[in-house]
């Protein structure tokens, strides 16, 4: 088996070196699968796998292939390429298993037919990789699921445990951290293959604890079955992904599933404030399943949560939000139980969405078991909270001050331009923004009036279009910016549509004086744009740093200046 530490880009090819071989037999037995013999063979239950791959292209000798139905083709479609880079069993469905006794090629290893394949291949990947031991030595896993915040919140987490002693993992929407492995993340969470494989190489690379994001995707497509965390943390929730699911409520029900006991030990709800009707649902269906006292509620704003009379399950906020200051660009706070116990915080990263990420990192690290004192003694020690997040409200510059951040959808809009506001009267708000192609469309325009409403001068351009025109795309944004001009209710004196892209950055930069602050939302960390399938190198931050560059340059005084 290959050295867990060999040098790849591809979380996908990282494997553990210490796999025991599994039957194919117990498998089969375990998901409640059909085991077929299309071809002669000998004894198929006996023949055994070591490991588990999606991609025909990342098979290794005796791994299991999983065969699953996709967007456009069936994976057993590209069965016999798996066969040949030295698969030793097929997992697919009835669809797959058809597909395979038409093929030309004869399929001599054994295949386990599923009613659901891809619901089955996250408990084959726990078997196969070991990757939550019955010993009680793997790693303590936190999860991070909502809408917005899901990325700086785990960051946080892992910033924490590192301050606290703790060698950490991390697996989430920038990047895969396993060992001394940085990995580039093409998902989000990566498929439940690759995500157990991981939880493997992080144990045998000498990990005690790991983060992830947890996407409503993920859950959806089975990425994280399998696994039980330790501690799971709900962020929020606001319109993004209807794409997906249709509506809000079905939106919800997804994330919901994290907090059940069969993926989560303990949980940590935010709620924003008492009419954050999602945050209290989510408060009060995690209290239902796993136990008021395994749940912690922290409310920024409020507390009542439910009716303190109707059960523990709708009792107010465990946690609330005390004594919130500036602290240069972040905020210092304090957080205070309703049995009198508190923590003393702060975070350097700028926006009051950022206060809730830290104490949501906060508070489940101390769910996790933590003593408060060592955790206080960590925060005030080590400052973990100031850590950077690449491309979420990242400090490009000053003079004028300049961010990159991941803001995609329209609560994550205006809570950045919250974030970069001026004090009144000193300084203007630039907004560069677009909107993603072959998304939820309804989000578009929401997004035109929020810039708008928020900003002094907009500049529509564009996100990652992918297949769709990118200026129809535009003009949907701008229409939600115009619709609000006309109704007088905009703050914004300009509204601009730019591309490309690079060229609106740069023309933002040009337009803003000393006092002013440029934010250019919606791709964050991303190094490449989508157009038309082609993708095209384009880093917001490097741009950024250009523009203030030249502007350095080009201005008498020497302003503009970069991180």
């Amino acid at each position: 088996m290959e050295n867990a530490q060999a040098i790849t880009t591809d979380a996908a090819l990282l494997r553990p070196g210490g796999v025991s071989a599994v039957s194919v037999g117990s498998l089969a037995s375990a998901i409640g699968g059909q085991l077929l013999q299309l071809a002669d063979s000998t004894d198929p239950g006996g023949v055994e796998v070591t490991g588990v791959s999606l991609d025909s292209r990342a098979i290794r000798p005796d791994d299991l292939y999983a065969a699953l139905p996709g967007a456009r083709f069936h994976g057993a479609s590209f069965a016999a390429a798996a066969l040949d880079a030295g698969a030793a069993a097929v997992l697919t469905d009835s669809t797959g298993a058809d597909l395979l006794r038409a093929s030309e090629t004869p399929v001599t290893v054994p295949v386990v037919v599923a009613a659901d394949a891809r619901a089955a291949v996250g408990s084959v990947a726990a078997r196969v990789y070991a990757s939550q031991p019955a010993d009680g030595s793997g790693l303590s896993l936190f999860a991070v699921t909502g809408t917005n915040g899901k990325t700086t919140t785990t960051y946080f987490v892992n910033s924490i445990l590192r301050a606290l002693g703790e060698t950490t993992g991390l697996i989430g929407t920038i990047e895969i951290l396993a060992g001394d492995q940085r990995i580039p993340s093409k998902l989000t969470t990566p498929e439940a293959p690759t995500v157990h494989s991981l939880l493997s190489v992080m144990r045998e690379s000498g990990m005690t604890a790991a983060s992830m994001e947890v996407s409503s995707h993920a859950i959806e497509f089975h990425r994280v079955d399998g696994i039980r965390y330790g501690v799971a943390g709900f962020t929020n929730l606001t319109q993004d992904h209807l794409d997906l699911h249709g509506t809000m409520q079905a939106y919800f029900d997804v994330k919901a599933q994290l907090f059940t006991p069969e993926r989560t030990e303990r949980a940590v709800v935010v709620v924003a404030d008492d009419d954050d009707a999602w945050g209290i649902a989510m408060a009060r269906h995690a209290r239902a399943q796993l136990g008021a006292d395994n749940v912690d509620v922290f409310a920024m704003r409020g507390g009542v949560v439910g009716d303190r009379e109707s059960g523990p399950e709708r009792r107010g906020a465990d946690w609330t939000l005390h004594s919130l200051t500036r602290r240069g660009i972040g905020h210092a706070f304090e957080l205070v139980h309703r049995d009198g116990r508190s923590l003393r915080v702060s975070t350097g990263l700028p926006g009051v969405f950022n206060v809730a990420n830290a104490a949501l990192a906060t508070l489940m690290v101390l769910s996790s078991g933590v003593a408060l004192e060592d955790l206080q003694r960590a925060l005030d020690q080590h400052d973990p909270l100031t850590t950077d997040v690449p491309g979420r409200m990242q400090l490009i510059g000053t003079q004028p001050t300049a961010v990159v951040d991941f803001a995609h959808n329209p609560d994550a809009l205006a809570r950045a331009l919250a974030a970069v506001d001026p004090p009144e009267g000193d300084g203007r708000v630039i907004l560069v923004f677009g909107a993603t192609g072959e998304r939820d469309k309804t989000k578009r325009p929401l997004m035109g009036e929020i810039a708008a409403r928020e900003a002094d001068v907009v500049i529509v351009s564009d996100d990652d279009p992918h297949g769709e025109d990118p200026s129809t795309i535009r003009e949907e944004v701008m229409a939600g910016a115009q619709a609000l001009i006309e109704a007088g209710g905009a703050r914004a004196t300009e509204i601009h549509q730019i591309a490309p892209r690079s060229v609106a950055i740069h023309s933002a930069v040009r337009m803003a004086g000393r006092n002013d602050s440029v934010i250019v939302a919606g791709r964050g960390h991303e190094t490449v744009q989508e157009i038309a399938g082609v993708d095209h190198p384009l880093d917001d931050r490097a741009e950024l740093r250009a523009a203030l560059d030249e502007m350095r340059h080009s201005t008498q005084e020497g302003w503009g200046e970069t991180k």
